[in-house]
């Protein structure tokens, strides 16, 4: 046990080290994409009740991968499902759970995140946490939900050295307020429009009526395109082209969403606030390649919406909002995606790897003359 213990701290230490670099987030420089502001934290975990957790695995030269956890409340979540729904902008990917979502309208599991061929590990470890919940000793079927994205350039992906262990251990990390980003956790060794990508999120608050609603969006970015950052197309000024990039073929890659709502949502208007998200990445130059997975998930956190495993019920529903008031939350949607993306993208650090293979950090000075150039802050 002592031996688990000190093999997870040097872990974290070692991702620690990793991140000494100070780097900023976007508003930090002065980009804020869109008309609404963020919450408290400007991340998922500004919708009550989300919870985010990681484990980030660095060892030696090639392993540079790990875990990220999305919690969506801190209850039994099996016992008390959520309304969800999926979007496949291009399928590209592994995403276990997703048609059962599609099927039933609800989460069960919490959402993990981790690399291509580490899904079935991760899904064991969701398992060993729902099938270990007491009040589910009866439990006999789960919707394991697993996203991945394929960090096989900076990491050797496949030595597998993701575990079961991990996912738990990345379970019971899960933490309200301040998440980390860049390259931790399942976005440790990814690669984003030609840098160092990783992990990122946003919010917005969003004024529906009389009432006042959250949006909070997470991603896990390793795609590639043309580079644009809050209309400014940067890969263009600086004159970079596809062909430039390294580690083969950069225009391939993938994107993992996980969108969270405080909003009355059922499954259906979810599968449209989940279509917005895309909208998001294409700002930032994606155009959603042949060899890209770009998956959505959204899911509410409305206690009034919430699902109860026990059969007994016999009927099921609350006051959701009405179509003609979700277009706030549609934009809200596409600007916490499109921020989360330059969280992700600015705050990782440049990483050695695999083979000796590299990713570069987004070049701080040079953006900064460039938003100079185009009338922003810098």
């Amino acid at each position: 046990m002592i031996g688990k213990f000190s093999a997870l701290v040097m872990l974290l230490l070692s991702a620690h080290a990793l991140g000494q670099e100070s780097r900023p987030r976007a508003r930090d420089l002065g980009i804020a994409p869109g008309i609404y502001r963020p919450g408290p934290m400007n991340a998922i975990t500004d919708i009550t009740g989300v919870k985010v957790g990681h484990v980030t695995l660095i060892e030696g030269t090639d392993v540079r991968t790990g875990v990220t956890v999305i919690l969506p409340h801190d209850q039994n979540v099996f016992q008390n499902k959520v309304p969800a729904a999926v979007y496949l902008a291009n399928a590209f990917g592994k995403l276990t759970g997703s048609t059962q979502i599609e099927e039933l309208g609800n989460l069960e599991t919490p959402i993990v995140l981790t690399n291509t061929l580490s899904v079935g590990t991760a899904m064991e470890g969701i398992l060993d946490h729902i099938l270990g919940l007491p009040g589910n000793e009866g439990v006999r079927s789960v919707n394991a939900v697993v996203g991945e994205t394929n960090d096989g350039g900076l990491n050797n992906i496949r030595a597998r050295v993701v575990t079961r262990q991990h996912v738990l251990q990345a379970i019971a990390a899960a933490s309200y307020g301040a998440v980390r980003e860049g390259a931790v956790g399942a976005g440790t060794g990814t690669q984003c429009l030609g840098y160092k990508g990783g992990i990122g999120t946003s919010s917005r608050e969003v004024p529906v009526g009389q009432e006042n609603y959250r949006v909070g969006v997470l991603v896990q970015t390793n795609y590639g395109g043309h580079l644009a950052i809050d209309g400014i197309p940067v890969a263009k000024e600086w004159r970079e082209t596809l062909e430039s990039r390294p580690l083969g073929s950069p225009e391939e890659g993938s994107c993992m969403i996980i969108v969270a709502t405080d909003a009355p949502m059922a499954s259906r208007n979810l599968g449209r606030l989940a279509k917005r998200a895309i909208l998001g990445i294409a700002q930032t130059g994606s155009f959603i390649s042949n060899g890209s997975g770009d998956f959505v998930i959204a899911f509410s956190v409305h206690t009034t919406m919430r699902i109860p495993h026990s059969g007994s019920q016999r009927l099921v529903g609350a006051p959701e909002l009405p179509n003609d008031s979700v277009s706030p939350l549609f934009q809200a949607t596409k600007e916490a995606t499109e921020e989360a993306v330059y969280n992700a993208l600015l705050q990782a650090v440049s990483m050695e790897g695999y083979r000796g293979n590299k990713a570069e950090a987004l070049p701080l000075e040079r953006l900064k003359a460039l938003l100079r150039k185009y009338g922003r802050s810098g």
